[in-house]
């Protein structure tokens, strides 16, 4: 039963992070979605508001970042890689909205890609695919 369980929640996390994915443009305010998909890289970033941009880009890191716990508890189910994962997500945050809002300022059309790869790692759910295989090799190496 535990292990239906943990595989019930770990695909309805899964869902939820498509889900954030593929709603993105209706759940979240962000003009870049719509720059990123048309000829930027000649052309100057669309108008915004800065503080509305930043608190959309923290709360879909957050529900990313919960979904993403969710799915590493139902893969793991160790309050240690829980505990890790929760300051490694904080401390890139943190370091990747400090550069994602000095790029914002200073932008030029031609130097697109940094703000490009930022902005992806703040609003998609990146880490986690990086975190399992790391955290399946450590449970292998430390068995």
């Amino acid at each position: 039963m535990h292990k239906v369980f943990y595989m019930l929640l770990a695909v309805l996390c899964l869902f939820g992070l498509l889900f954030i994915r593929f709603r993105e443009s209706v759940l979240f305010y962000d003009p870049l979605i719509d720059y990123f998909h048309g000829d930027y890289q000649n052309t100057p970033l669309p108008t915004f508001a800065k503080g509305k941009l930043m608190m959309h880009i923290f709360f879909r890191y957050s529900l990313n970042m919960l979904l993403s716990l969710g799915l590493l508890w139902a893969v793991f189910r160790d309050r240690g890689i829980i505990k890790f994962t929760v300051v490694f997500y904080a401390v890139v945050f943190i370091v990747l909205s400090i550069v994602y809002y000095i790029l914002l300022h200073h932008h030029t059309p031609s130097e697109y890609m940094g703000l490009f790869y930022v902005r992806r790692f703040l609003i998609q759910p990146l880490l986690v695919f990086l975190l399992l295989p790391a955290f399946f090799y450590y449970r292998k190496v430390n068995k």
